[in-house]
């Protein structure tokens, strides 16, 4: 089967690391048509990141994709993931490209829901220096807005800020320049594969703070909604 017969979805966060291996697979000759996105249970919002599903749904646009959607909590994720994936098969979609660089857990977990689809899980970024993956993001044009951080590693500077060198160079010893660990999470809103930037507005800072069984963790969001 050559590449341009595989259909394929994409994991999409509407970060950097989703965007760029969906563009990977793009310039490799792959067929991607649809993004796959993970809501809480109020269906607004994105599960980590806290972007709107009306921005999600302006990015699907500008990408030309059909836009895919659960409503899940963490307790019934793996299983709604599961059965949409069955639907994406069952609408010719072979495989589900995921944005994860390094962490053996996730890649476990993806291919292990995707082998319960019937579909393959395809991981472009895998194994590549962390810093180098964002170099690229950034030398090719994409553009992105900081708009969660983990407040264990970053205050609440740093969220609502341009991803970009500057962003890169000022972040502390230790936090990863991709925020493979979570040290925060970005919304792409321009890029090589976008037919016009995504228009958005920001609605001011918020801290949260997460259930006690998720560890009683304060993160900061900048909420961003559409323009």
């Amino acid at each position: 089967m050559t590449l341009n017969k595989i259909n394929s979805g994409a994991s999409w966060s509407g970060g950097k690391d989703s965007c760029l291996a969906l563009w990977r697979s793009q310039k490799a000759g792959f067929t991607v048509t649809h993004l796959l996105t993970a809501l809480d249970e109020t269906s607004l919002k994105t599960r980590s990141h806290g972007v709107t599903r009306d921005l999600i749904l302006a990015q699907g646009r500008s990408l030309g994709m059909v836009n895919e959607f659960i409503s899940a909590s963490w307790q019934d994720y793996e299983t709604q993931f599961i059965e949409k994936l069955k639907f994406l098969a069952s609408q010719g979609i072979s495989q589900m490209i995921f944005g994860d660089i390094d962490l053996l857990a996730h890649r476990k977990w993806e291919e292990m829901v995707c082998a319960r689809a019937g579909i393959t899980a395809n991981l472009p970024l895998w194994n590549e220096n962390r810093l180098d993956i964002v170099h690229q993001f950034l030398d090719v044009g994409f553009k992105a807005k900081v708009v969660c951080v983990d407040g264990r590693y970053l205050n609440d500077s740093y969220v609502g800020r341009e991803f970009n060198n500057e962003f890169i160079s000022s972040l502390p010893m230790g936090v990863d320049a991709c925020g493979e660990n979570g040290e925060f999470h970005t919304f792409v809103y321009d890029g090589p594969n976008f037919k016009h930037p995504v228009a958005w507005k920001s609605l001011g800072k918020k801290s949260y703070v997460s259930p006690k069984e998720y560890g009683s963790q304060t993160f900061y969001f900048d909420l961003l909604d559409a323009g």
